[in-house]
This record gives C-alpha cells, structure tokens and sequence, in this order.
C-alpha cells in the first residue's frame, strides 16, 4: 500500500469512524498553569491573568509587537521553565518543537541583521481566568509568528483555535541552523498535493498565477469564509485524497493528541465530502505561492510570497469555534433559558 493511500485509510478511520467529540484531560494542563503562576509575584500575576470576559482575550496578531500578558524577558529562569511545561501540556511533541524552533528564528534574524528588534524572550503567556478543572478560563501564548488559544468550559477544552504559526526564514540558508525548516510539512504536502493534479483538475484547484501577499484573513477576530472555489475531496483520486487527509492532520498534530482527534472530529461532522483546495502562485519550490483548505466548519491558510517566497505564515480558523465562542453560547444561551423559561414561549 502506497504511503498516501495508507494515510487515507488511517485518517478516515479517524474522521469517518468514532461519532463522539473527544475531551482533552485537563488534569496536566491545569497543574502546570497553576504551578506556573504560584511562582510568580503580586506584579508579575496582574500582567499573566486578565479576567475571562476581556475584550483582549478575542485580540490576537502574529507580528512582532508588544502584547498583554507575561514575557519570558519579565521571568526568573525558574519561571520560564514553569512556563514551557504549561505548552508542553498543551501541544504534542512534535507541536511543541514547532513552536520552541519558530522562537529560535528570531535569533537567525537578528543574526541577519533584521532592523526591526528581535528578541526570543518577547513571547506572552495570558491566562483568561484562573486554571480550573471545572470553571471557564482560557490560554494564549503569543509573539512573533505564534499564536496560540485555548478556551477551557465545562471540564474540557472546548476550543484550540485561532491556530497560528509561521516561519521567516521558511528554509534557514545561513549560520549554525542551516537547513532549519519549521514548517517543511506544511509546506511540501501542498505543493506535493497540486503538482499530483492532472490538467483538469488543475483547471479547478489554481486560481490565480499570482499568489496574494499574505493569509487572506489577516488577524480578524471572526475568519471569514472564503468563495466556494477549488476542487473538492470527491474529485481526487485515492492517493490525492490521502494527500489532503494528511495535510489536514499536520495542522491538527500541532495539539496534544486529544485535541487533534477533538478538531478531525469537527471536520468529520461538518463533511469531509465538502472539504475543497485552492492553489495561487507558482508550482515549483521557490517560487511565491498560496494554498487553502476550507470545509463546512474551518479554514486553513497557508502563505509563502514574502522575502522571496522564504517566509511562511499558516493559520487555522474555525467559523464558528475560535475561542470556544459557539460552545460557550450554547452554554449561555441554555443557562439563559432555564433561568426564564417562558420567555421564548410565544
């Protein structure tokens, strides 16, 4: 069996079989937030928590800037080591390199002599409410190229998105990380994917011989749903689909493994059958190019156009479930009712 179609055969098992939405134990994730912020002092604490129902829980960006929230500059070697166990709780293994390999870029570009400031130490943590097993919080860690959300309601991890994730250099071409490529992933099943096409199924999958200058949503607060356009998963062959299913997976494995299955279920619900890809931009490697995935429920963004198609930005969305916000006002929503009961009996 071809490597592809085994993928394809795995993930659907995943995606096509098990109907219930997985829970992430939240056990680890809360010892480790609740051990990190007891180390920290009264001023240090009134940066980390902000309360759940800020308006800056909704406010994210991925370019290098001041943020809310605690930065590793502001913390005792001790509490930075706190601070990477509460990601290694949250992200699987390989999300964890990922995202520790993305921060070590900013020392490349400071090596390079980038004129904007860059400082690996310039990442936030911001807890939303404080780390419960039961009550509603919620995580953000955040900095140049990272960001990352988890809403918490209910005993479970309701939402891991926005799910954002770059890398500048894409493919490091200089000094002792030579070779470096946080994202090859990413980039090379999508690539892998089109050039796979034959010409009529090119016709419908590349858009546009130009790819635009970044992901279309930007940084919007509510990821907005992208023309019905591209070619659908029942226009692949076997192999291609295979293609598609594992680079979906690739985003997902960013999360602990709960999580991951939580977001391929989500996919199964809404239809696989739906899910389209979208091409722009050049073939071959090197050249600017742009790539989505979009089903019923979310969207994956992928973009390589800047500092000569060496800079990558990705980014997962989910319609309704950034930031947990359509869990959350089914809950309000119930609880709202059973509080007045008659006032939606007309």
């Amino acid at each position: 069996m071809s490597r592809p179609r085994f993928f394809a055969c795995a993930l659907l098992a995943v995606l096509l079989g098990v109907a219930s939405v997985f829970a992430a134990p939240l056990d680890e994730l809360v010892q480790a937030s609740t051990s990190f912020l007891d180390s920290l002092d009264s001023g240090q604490r009134a940066l980390a928590v902000l309360p759940f129902n800020s308006d800056e829980r909704l406010n994210w960006h991925y370019v290098p800037k001041d943020r809310a929230g605690l930065p590793f500059k502001k913390m005792t070697d001790e509490q930075r080591q706190l601070a990477l166990n509460v990601l290694r709780a949250a992200l699987s293994a390989d999300g964890y390199q990922k995202i520790e390999t993305i921060r070590s870029l900013e020392d490349v570009l400071k090596a390079m002599g980038d004129r904007i400031v860059r400082d690996t130490e310039l990442f936030y943590f911001t807890f939303f409410g404080e780390p419960s097993l039961t009550e509603t919080w919620g995580l953000r860690y955040e900095g140049h190229h990272v960001s990352l959300h988890w809403t918490i309601s209910g005993g479970a991890v309701v939402s891991s998105c926005p799910q954002f994730l770059g890398a500048n250099p894409a493919e490091v071409r200089q000094g002792p990380l030579t070779g470096t490529r946080a994202l090859s992933a990413e980039e090379d099943l999508g690539r892998q994917l089109v050039q796979s096409l034959n010409e009529e199924q090119r016709a419908l999958c590349v858009l546009n011989p130009e790819a635009p200058p970044d992901i279309v949503t930007g940084a919007q607060r509510q990821a907005a749903i992208q023309e019905d356009l591209g070619i659908a998963f029942t226009q692949l062959n076997e192999e291609q689909q295979g293609l598609l299913l594992s680079l979906i997976q690739v985003y997902a494995n960013t999360q602990r493994p709960e999580l991951a299955e939580q977001r391929l279920a989500r996919v199964r619900n809404a239809g696989i059958d739906e899910i389209k890809f979208v091409w722009m931009g050049g073939l071959e490697k090197g050249q600017k190019h742009y790539y989505h995935v979009q089903g019923p429920a979310f969207l994956i963004e992928y973009d390589n156009t800047q500092n000569d198609a060496n800079h990558i930005h990705t980014v997962w969305r989910d319609f309704e479930g950034d930031f947990g916000l359509d869990v959350l006002k089914e809950h309000y929503d119930a609880h709202a009712s059973a509080e007045h009961p008659g006032e939606h009996q007309h």
